[in-house]
């Protein structure tokens, strides 16, 4: 792995990455910036088209690694930008667009024809965007839109720039493979991890959008439980898929919960504080956490009452869990499911937590990922046995 430090969309950001990856994966798979369309892979269709230091590339076809210390631009990056918000209006207006899968790469190579053509020319507007396919408009509207754009700029007495920017030749056309690699280069913004970007007391209270209850029984005193959930880190490795990302403190814990969904893997990363009351044995945890990947945040809230069973030997655990999802995951859950997922993890947790508090050193180790499809096929598959038993005890 190579660690591969650039700016992509005006932000610092330093990752590893293998030195065979392109450059559209890097965006892609690693910053979640998938306007940036892959089409043949090889640098003949356009659908991947970026700016690399100002000038349209090939992302495909260009390696991340050769990209160090350049200014990278996705079509995510053109949002505000003045030429190409004139030519998404101009795209519409010409009806230059179907089914949209090449009109990312189409707008960044038609944006560099806009700011350096002098004129609405169509066969040098058909030349310029002769390396960006489109199987559905017949490019027509798209060479009318361009061409429209270009007319009003220039009309606005906006001159074209020169070479479109480009001060030198280099490789994938960079204009900074030119520049004398002897001034000294500014410094770079280190990227602020996403634990860091949760401040310190900006854990809040919130009024969860599910609440779900559930409980059950330790052979344990209800003394002993009440400490053993006073080790933070002794209960984050009952639960499946936790992690602490650093040392608990008493006003704060940070964390990882890595969910696996078939194909969609995130990881919550995120912060909690813990509270507790000894005179009533009960407690309560408020967290808040973000995947990035998924674009998907939660907020989460577990109250905890301990009560005493057989004359205080056994303890039975009464916990009342909130939360609230945002996002693209947000978009998986149903309510009758979710329960049944809660009712198994906090079986587990308990099966974990009793093995732990009695010191049983064999027993299934607690998963790194929490995988949600493994848990859903049990569920199903209890269901269908509850189903098939009502159906054969009414027989």
């Amino acid at each position: 792995m190579t660690t591969i430090a650039l700016n992509v969309n005006k932000q610092a950001v330093e990752l590893s990455a293998e030195p065979r990856t392109c450059l559209a994966d890097f965006v892609r798979d690693k910053l979640d910036l998938t306007g940036t369309h892959l089409g043949c892979e090889h640098g003949v269709c356009g659908a991947c088209t970026v700016l690399l230091d100002g000038v349209p590339v090939r992302s495909c076809i260009t390696y991340a690694v050769a990209c160090e210390g350049a200014d990278i631009t996705t079509i995510e990056g053109l949002d505000e930008d003045e030429v190409t918000t004139e030519l998404r209006a101009a795209f519409t207006r010409e009806h230059a667009l179907q089914c949209g899968y090449c009109t990312p790469g189409m707008l960044v190579s038609a944006r560099d024809l806009v700011l350096r053509l002098p004129d609405a020319d169509e066969r040098r507007i058909r030349v310029g965007l002769s390396g960006n396919l489109c199987r559905c408009t017949g490019y027509v509207g798209i060479v009318r839109a361009v061409q429209s754009v270009i007319e009003a700029r220039r009309a606005r007495s906006i001159a074209p720039l020169t070479n479109g920017g480009r001060t030198g030749l280099g490789p994938a056309g960079s204009g900074r493979a030119a520049a004398d690699r002897s001034e000294p280069q500014p410094a770079r913004q280190s990227p602020v991890p996403a634990r860091e970007s949760i401040a310190p007391g900006s854990i809040a209270d919130f009024t969860p959008a599910t609440v779900l209850d559930q409980g059950f029984t330790l052979a344990h005193p209800p003394a002993k439980v009440f400490a053993m959930f006073d080790d933070v880190a002794g209960i984050a490795a009952c639960l499946p898929g936790v992690s602490l990302t650093s040392p608990p403190r008493p006003e704060r814990v940070e964390g990882l919960i890595r969910v696996r969904l078939g194909p969609i893997a995130a990881s919550f990363e995120g912060a909690a504080r813990v509270e507790r009351d000894p005179a009533t044995l009960s407690g309560r945890i408020v967290g808040i956490g973000t995947d990035q990947r998924s674009h998907s945040a939660t907020q989460g809230e577990i109250r905890y009452c301990l009560l005493p069973l057989e004359g205080g030997a056994a303890t039975a655990v009464e916990l009342s869990i909130g939360y609230t999802l945002t996002g693209t995951l947000a978009q998986v859950g149903r309510p009758g499911l979710v329960r049944d997922l809660a009712r198994r993890l906090v079986a587990d947790f308990a099966a974990n937590l009793d093995r732990h508090m009695s010191g049983v050193p064999s027993g299934p180790k607690t998963s790194a990922e929490l995988s949600v499809w493994s848990i859903v096929s049990d569920v199903l598959r209890a269901r269908i046995a509850r189903v098939l038993g009502r159906r054969s005890g009414a027989g």
